[in-house]
Parts: structure tokens; C-alpha cells; sequence
């Protein structure tokens, strides 16, 4: 990224921002705006952000009332020759969905997944695997989003294609012919976005399985689904067919119940420690996070082989819950990884192994200043 810029976005009445490195911390007081800009940065990705909120939670708080907000960044992406703009803030009608835009063209979120891979850890998620399925299947397409863009579509038709269902069969007067094509479409959809899954899944586990995250305990991820077990033994195609059949004869107890039984919506993934075998939900807070900056660190390893770039990768508070070996081997592997870094604390001295390698910001009165105490680095000429 060359520059963000934002217009009042929570805490910030505006900001212009050029990052002088390929990793900056970003330090400062509870409440100052730290995460505030780290969520700026995740909408600049598909879904809604590190924090999963609403877009009327958004826009700043001012006395002279108003509801717009915007965040925009000019990237370089490696299959652009020029840098890319790309911005998304609050639309026309107020309504709940954001506008996205690429170049100043309206464009979809899986578009931005084409050109910018996003990922990120916080404290909230230290609990994942202690919470709902949802939650850890939205981590879960995060991941899946850098390696296959098109996976955002996939899933977000096959939802469509579900609520259509759901809503057919709550009236009670659905057409057979109708709901078998809406059916056929689910079918297809989560068909293919369960593939997505499995393939990074699959490359993620090989990656870690290498010792690429050492001394970070290397993980081994899972997916829990019915569809992900078919397409272990079937093709894809046979799958459908399968699905397909399930979901029709599902529908008096899917009726019933509200919601679809079957579907891309109900898969679930699992994470373990690769050399003891011992699943994450029963792993301590720190185990937990261990493992899961393992994962985000072989994830970024994954993308970059794949797709020429890494992720963005944002890191909230990372360094709690660590002892002195593994936040010396974080910061180590962070200068090593080929990825753009932004990282929050609220004492900037721990990051000071970073050393030159880093900028060293501080987040006061919503806008950023230079560290007291920290060289910065060379200014880049502006852009």
C-alpha cells in the first residue's frame, strides 16, 4: 500500500497516510484509534471487516450529524503495470451495503479479492475456537479469499440461492420445478466453495507440515463438512448430484426447522497441534495464539507462492499472551515474510527488535505521529 486515506471513519475526521515501510507498528493508548485504522485497512478486502460490524457503526460521531464515511488506498499490485485506487465508504441511500471502487468505477467485492489479499488477527479471536462455527468458517474464507478470489462469489451466491429456499419453503406454497432449480444452483455453489476450502486447506496443511512457521508449533487444519467428505471419495459433479437429492428430500424438515440442513453454511474447521495431536479448543490462550500466528504466517507463505504477493497482514496487539522466545521469532519471521505489516501495541518499545526494518508510529488524537525515540525511515517521494 502507497497511501490511506480516510474521511471520517470512527475516530478519524480525516487522515492522509503514507506508510514509509513494508512493516509499521503503530503504537499508543487504549482508545486511541490503533484498531480503528487496522479495521480501515480490512475493509479494503472482501466481507465486513475485523471487527464483523455494521456499516451505520462506521462513520465518525459529529455534532453537525451526517452519516457518510470513506476509506481509499492507491496499491501497487504485481498485475498492474500503474497503481490501482481502490475505496469504499457509505453509498448514496445510507443504505446497510457499502460501495466498493476500483479506479473510481463501482466494482464487487470479489473484485477487490482479485487485486488485494487481506488477513488479520486480533485479541477477540484468541477465543475461536471456544465460539460459534460461524465465526471460525468466516476465518476460515478469509484464508480461502487470498488464494481463490473468486471464492467470495461462490459463497455469497450460494447464500442467496439458501435464503430463496428458506423463504419458499416458510411460505409453504413453493413450486417443486422452482425449488428444484434454486436447489440446482445451491448445489453448484457450495459444491464449489467447499473445493476452494479443501484446496486451502490442503496447501496450507502441506506448507505448515514443512516446518516453514518454526519455532511456532505447526498446525493441522480440518474441514467439517459432509460436502468436503463426498469430495474426498467422489468428483465434483457426483457430488451435486448427491447434494442435489439430499436437499430436496430434506425439505418438509428443513420447513420445519427454519433453515437448510445441508449446505456450504454448515461446514466447520478444526484446528490441532501437528506434532501432538492435541486439538485447539483444549490448548491454552497462549497455545491458542501460538497456533494460530503459525497459521497466519504459513497462510502468507501459501499466498505468495501462489499468487506472486502476500497478504496484508494485520496484527492486533500480537505480541500479548506470547513469552520472550515466541515474540522474538514473530518479529523475526515478520522481517523475513514477504508481506506488508501493520502492527498495534501500546508500548512500542517491545517491537523494538524490528529494528530499521520497521516504522515506528504513534496513534494520538486521531491522527499519526513518529515515535518518540525511533528513527524513521527514508521518506518515499510522494505519490
Amino acid at each position: 500500500m502507497l497511501r490511506l486515506d480516510l474521511t471520517d471513519f470512527r475516530s478519524y475526521p480525516s487522515l492522509q497516510w503514507r506508510p514509509q515501510s513494508r512493516i509499521t507498528v503503530i503504537s499508543g493508548p487504549n482508545g486511541s484509534g490503533k484498531t480503528n485504522l487496522l479495521e480501515a485497512l480490512s475493509l479494503l478486502g472482501p466481507g465486513r471487516g475485523l471487527r464483523q460490524a455494521k456499516v451505520a457503526e462506521f462513520p465518525r460521531l459529529r455534532p453537525e450529524g451526517g452519516s457518510g464515511w470513506a476509506v481509499a488506498a492507491r496499491v501497487q499490485t504485481p498485475d498492474l503495470a500503474e497503481p490501482l485506487q481502490i475505496g469504499t465508504g457509505s453509498g448514496p441511500d445510507a443504505s446497510e451495503r457499502r460501495v466498493v471502487r476500483l479506479d473510481g468505477a463501482a466494482a464487487s467485492q470479489a473484485e477487490l479479492a482479485s487485486h488485494i489479499a487481506v488477513t488479520w488477527i486480533t485479541p477477540q479471536m484468541e477465543r475461536l475456537f471456544g465460539e460459534s462455527t460461524s465465526g471460525r468458517r468466516r476465518f476460515l474464507d478469509r484464508l480461502v479469499w487470498a488464494l481463490d478470489p473468486a471464492h467470495a462469489r461462490e459463497v455469497a451466491a450460494h447464500d442467496a440461492a439458501m435464503s430463496r429456499r428458506n423463504r419458499l419453503l416458510a411460505e409453504g406454497h413453493g413450486d417443486p420445478a422452482w425449488l428444484a432449480g434454486i436447489e440446482d444452483g445451491m448445489a453448484r455453489h457450495a459444491v464449489a466453495a467447499t473445493a476452494a476450502r479443501r484446496a486451502l486447506v490442503t496447501r496450507l496443511n502441506a506448507m505448515l507440515a514443512e516446518g516453514a512457521v518454526a519455532p511456532f508449533p505447526a498446525a493441522r487444519l480440518s474441514l467439517i463438512c459432509p460436502i468436503n467428505d463426498r469430495l474426498a471419495a467422489e468428483p465434483a459433479l457426483a457430488v451435486e448430484d448427491w447434494l442435489r437429492g439430499a436437499l430436496a428430500a430434506s425439505r418438509a424438515r428443513d420447513a420445519a426447522a427454519g433453515s437448510s440442513s445441508l449446505g456450504a453454511h454448515r461446514a466447520d474447521f478444526g484446528m490441532s497441534d501437528l506434532a501432538t495431536g492435541r486439538p485447539a479448543a483444549l490448548a491454552s490462550t497462549g497455545q491458542q495464539k501460538m497456533l494460530l500466528l503459525g497459521t497466519i504466517l504459513g497462510h502468507a507463505l501459501v499466498i505468495a507462492e501462489a499468487r506472486g504477493f502476500a497478504p496484508w497482514l494485520l496484527l492486533d496487539e500480537p505480541l500479548v499472551h506470547l513469552d520472550d522466545q515466541h515474540r522474538r521469532a514473530l518479529l523475526d519471521a515478520l522481517i523475513r515474510l514477504p508481506a506488508q505489516c501493520f502492527l498495534t501495541g501500546t508500548d512500542a518499545t517491545a517491537f523494538h527488535p524490528l529494528g530499521e526494518h520497521a516504522d515506528y508510529l504513534q496513534c494520538m488524537a486521531a491522527g499519526l505521529l513518529a515515535a518518540p525515540g525511533f528513527a524513521r525511515p527514508q521518506t518515499q517521494e510522494s505519490l
